[in-house]
């Protein structure tokens, strides 16, 4: 088999999806942490741990977390009991103060204006997701966040949407904030330098990931890839931190809002990310809220890692089972097909080696013109098949193959 070479990009992005994966702010300053190594089982199924200190109530976390102004629920997007576990928390947060704003990492900041008709009863679900551009920008079953969104409908709350485009992130990996126009950052402002605590926790991470193409010696953290990587990792906690802050700020009534914010736990542990970004905003009163999985290593249960966390089940629950095929890919149309922005971890697009670059020019023997060519060939493969994918790579075309595996029964 050929070996190809992973360009310095490559690296960068592949990083921050390892980093996602990797992770599961700040805790309250009045708890002590615990002196003796934690029990192997520290978050039993259905109860509330404060990480340092030991076990609390779910009055007592929410009676916090509702004075604060800004809330994070952390998740693992494809487990189903984190979103069972964060409509759980919306619900108890909503009873306490029911004047509130939630903004979703799902969806970029182009289409709000969808947000805001669904939440206002003008689209059925299928409208509100092809709308949204769903199966493009996140195409993770939507089944998994539909709860959420129709909670947020019913009780007339306002969505936000976080996100950036990955290619923007893309751009500031590669070039620096500086090194991007005005016109392209979307309104972002240069995010707060990161503290060294987290530079020294990403720092063995990046060192252990594919390095191969680095000459052999000591490296530190001046690396300009590192510093690249973190720029992009950064950007993206900022772009959700402005959003969070700017619900806060564009409130009319003499009562803020709370806040809260959906998304991936890499950008909540320890408040190194949007934390961390929204202190330097001047928002200083945010909660971190984090599932805890059950096989989840107690190793990781040190003060700080979040405010509380929430005893769940691992990975995805036995009785769920996915509504549609999933390649694992983000991707965006242009090139003559559909460009890889990133490979999901785990996935079969990683396990076919794909990578972030590759141009899909077809699928299953069939060209691939717009968005839902892709999303529709992907979603009608047929369990355990094999489907053949023609690609672009470094001005080379090849073929590789996607394997489907069977559903679990």
């Amino acid at each position: 088999m050929t070996n190809f070479s992973i360009s310095r990009r490559n690296r960068i992005l592949s990083l921050t999806a390892l980093l996602l994966s990797l992770c599961w702010s700040n805790s309250w300053a009045a708890i002590t942490p615990a002196k003796k190594p934690v029990p192997k089982d520290c978050v039993p199924l259905g109860n509330w741990v404060i990480p340092g200190s030991g076990p609390t109530t779910q009055q007592d976390v929410i009676s916090r977390a509702a004075k604060a102004s800004v809330v994070l629920l952390g998740e693992t997007h494809v487990n189903a009991d984190h979103h069972r576990w964060q409509l759980q928390t919306l619900v108890a947060l909503h009873a306490v103060r029911p004047n509130m704003v939630i903004g979703f990492e799902m969806f970029p900041r182009r289409v709000q204006a969808v947000l805001d008709k669904w939440v206002a009863g003008e689209l059925t679900e299928k409208e509100f997701l092809r709308a949204a551009e769903w199966d493009r920008v996140w195409n993770t079953d939507a089944n998994l966040y539909l709860p959420l969104f129709h909670f947020a409908r019913m009780n007339h709350i306002p969505m936000r949407a976080l996100n950036i485009e990955a290619s923007l992130r893309r751009l500031v990996s590669e070039k620096g904030f500086y090194g991007v126009s005005i016109e392209q950052r979307e309104g972002l402002t240069r995010p707060a330098e990161p503290s060294q605590a987290y530079l020294d926790y990403l720092f063995p991470i990046y060192k252990q990931h594919d390095r191969k193409d680095k000459q052999k010696g000591e490296m530190n953290q001046d690396d300009p890839d590192f510093r690249r990587f973190i720029s992009g990792q950064q950007l993206w906690d900022r772009a959700m931190a402005q959003v969070l802050h700017r619900a806060l700020a564009e409130s009319t009534g003499s009562e803020k809002p709370l806040v809260v914010g959906v998304m991936g736990a890499g950008h909540v542990l320890h408040g190194f990310g949007v934390t961390h970004q929204l202190h330097d905003l001047g928002v200083q009163n945010v909660v971190a809220l984090l599932p805890w999985d059950s096989d989840k290593s107690c190793k990781n249960l040190v003060k700080g890692v979040a405010d509380a966390v929430f005893g769940v089940l691992p990975n995805v629950s036995e009785s769920f089972q996915p509504q549609f095929q999933r390649l694992g890919i983000r991707f965006e149309m242009g090139r003559g097909g559909a460009v890889v922005l990133q490979v999901e971890k785990n996935s079969i697009a990683e396990a076919a080696k794909l990578q972030d670059s590759d141009v899909i020019l077809e699928m299953a023997g069939l060209p691939l013109k717009n968005t839902e060519d892709v999303v529709t060939i992907v979603k009608r493969q047929v369990p355990g098949t094999w489907m053949p994918l023609k690609i672009k790579r470094d001005d080379q075309e090849i073929q590789i193959i996607a394997k489907f595996p069977l559903l679990k029964h």
